[in-house]
């Protein structure tokens, strides 16, 4: 690995864990009303279209952080729909 692989990786790891305390927040308090859903539904929207960019490129820092971050919506998503 590279020392640019390396940082690359180092700010994917950086982004997702962003949306870790969010994750934790919903799921403790059992609320998601804060939460946007349009803003969930978008960013669920463009995270996928990096990640299919990322594949076809072949890059694994970006196929490795919208991965994590497509996760992390998804479960921020699923918690919007249950928590209503």
């Amino acid at each position: 690995m590279t020392g640019i692989q390396i940082l690359g990786m180092l700010a994917g790891t950086i982004t997702s864990i962003t949306f870790l305390p969010q994750v934790i927040k919903v799921w403790k308090s059992r609320s998601a009303k804060d939460l946007s859903l349009v803003m969930l539904v978008l960013l669920m929207a463009g995270v996928s279209l990096w990640l299919v960019y990322g594949l076809v490129i072949m890059d694994g820092a970006i196929i490795y952080t919208n991965s994590m971050v497509l996760i992390m919506t998804l479960i921020l998503l699923f918690f919007k729909l249950k928590y209503k």
